[in-house]
């Protein structure tokens, strides 16, 4: 296990470089299976993911050369073999799930583990993502614990409409339908930023999508797929945490961010909590021009809320953070989790710092913030940004507090503690049997 100790109370100032999006450099890495040709990615980042998923290239046989030093990535899969009853995919790493179209096209055939799983957030089925595989002909057979597909012939192409906008099933169906015969249509896909700057990685390596950032993906599915040099864009996840950080610890941190045209709606929930993020010269900041205090909306006697669901929604994965800003800002503020059940569990943890958080539902959660807050040892839950929005109260509150079992953040953010120890936070990791 990995606990984080903060010693809180110290504004963060200075300026970081954030890391790539953890939800697209694992598809991405995953698509580099449809190729034989070399494939060469920069901004790598060192996590826990990465490392399971070339350390799966590797023992496929796959030409694998990092630095993690550099970020610089080459790979290449002209030697990979693959065989459904000696090889199978990491478990503990949800996107492993996205190897199989790159196994099937190559192989026809692969194997997943029954209760492939990744951060807990809940129910989070792989039904959609069989129901992709089998629509453009694999076969489907449960075997134990594992689940093998297998593709005697190309796969065919197909028109889908999906139950919800899920960006792994979105990246599935893309990665199928670049190699499959004929044109195929996606509707209800997702169009997160990550989800983007994969579609934009695909058309690198040949692959004919249109509709990138809609609900409605159109893929001319082609022959064979090229190589390609690729250089990933900054985290939005990262950015929006660093940002945070500043705003809770009363500091001032500026962030790198080239894609600004994703922010509108993440700044304007910013602004509910008294938080002005502005954009310049490819950098953003926050400020807080007097204290966190929570925005009254116009309508009487209604609770100032953040909702969050697919894009264009603001993402999930952000919410914890603000739940954070939620505790610390004077006023009451509704999260409304629109995608998982019982993702907010964790929420009763705050009131060992003294913060008072009300679970409505599985899907709700109000804070009543402003409260005096004192230093904690809290138990976080397997789900990368709880982490971190449990770090970011401590942060705020003068004292020594522990963060146990945050190993998670390691899964997306490289090198996190030594980068808030460089904007001023005291901050150390422990091991522990």
């Amino acid at each position: 296990m990995s606990h984080l100790i903060i010693h809180g109370g110290s504004p963060l100032h200075g300026h970081i470089v954030p890391s790539a999006n953890k939800n697209a450099v694992l598809p991405i890495l995953c698509a580099t299976l449809l190729t034989r040709e070399p494939v060469r990615l920069r901004g790598v980042p060192d996590i826990t993911d990465v490392r399971k998923i070339l350390d799966v290239f590797r023992r496929l046989g796959s030409n694998v050369a990092i630095d993690f030093q550099t970020g610089v990535l080459s790979l290449q899969h002209s030697e990979t073999q693959f065989d459904p009853v000696r090889d199978h995919l990491p478990e503990s790493m949800r996107s492993s799930i996205l190897l199989v179209p790159g196994l099937l096209a190559r192989f026809g055939a692969a194997r997943i583990e029954g209760d492939v799983k990744g951060c807990t957030l809940g129910a989070r089925e792989i039904d959609p993502h069989i129901e992709v595989f089998e629509r453009f002909g694999a076969g489907v057979e449960r075997t134990g614990q594992s689940v093998v597909l297998r593709a005697d012939r190309p796969l065919r192409h197909n028109d889908h409409w999906t139950d919800y906008a899920s960006v792994t099933t979105t990246e599935n169906f893309v990665l199928c339908a670049a190699l499959a015969d004929g044109v195929s249509t996606l509707t209800n896909a997702a169009g997160e930023p990550h989800v983007q700057e994969f579609c934009r990685f695909m058309e690198l390596l040949g692959a004919k999508i249109e509709g990138i950032g809609t609900s409605r993906l159109v893929v001319h599915g082609t022959d064979r797929l090229g190589g390609c040099d690729f250089t990933f864009t900054e985290d939005f996840h990262e950015v929006v945490t660093f940002l945070a950080l500043g705003a809770i610890t009363g500091g001032d941190v500026r962030v790198k961010n080239s894609q600004p045209g994703h922010f509108p709606l993440i700044d304007r929930t910013f602004a509910k909590f008294g938080v002005r993020v502005t954009h310049a010269d490819g950098w953003s900041r926050c400020a807080v021009e007097d204290r966190l205090k929570v925005r009254e909306p116009f309508t009487p006697s209604i609770l100032q809320k953040v909702e969050a669901a697919p894009w264009p929604y603001l993402p999930v994965d952000l919410l914890p953070i603000f739940v954070a800003l939620g505790v610390r800002a004077e006023g009451s503020m509704m999260f409304w989790n629109k995608v998982y059940d019982g993702a907010l569990g964790w929420t009763s943890e705050l009131s060992k710092f003294g913060a008072h958080a009300f679970q409505s539902d599985p899907h709700r959660v109000v804070t009543f913030g402003g409260k005096a807050l004192t230093p904690a040892e809290v138990e976080s839950p397997y789900i990368i940004r709880v982490a971190i929005a449990l770090l970011m109260v401590a942060a705020s509150v003068p004292g020594r507090s522990v963060i146990r079992n945050a190993a998670p953040v390691r899964r997306a953010h490289p090198q996190f503690a030594e980068n808030i120890t460089r904007l001023g936070a005291r901050v150390e990791w422990m091991e522990a049997s």
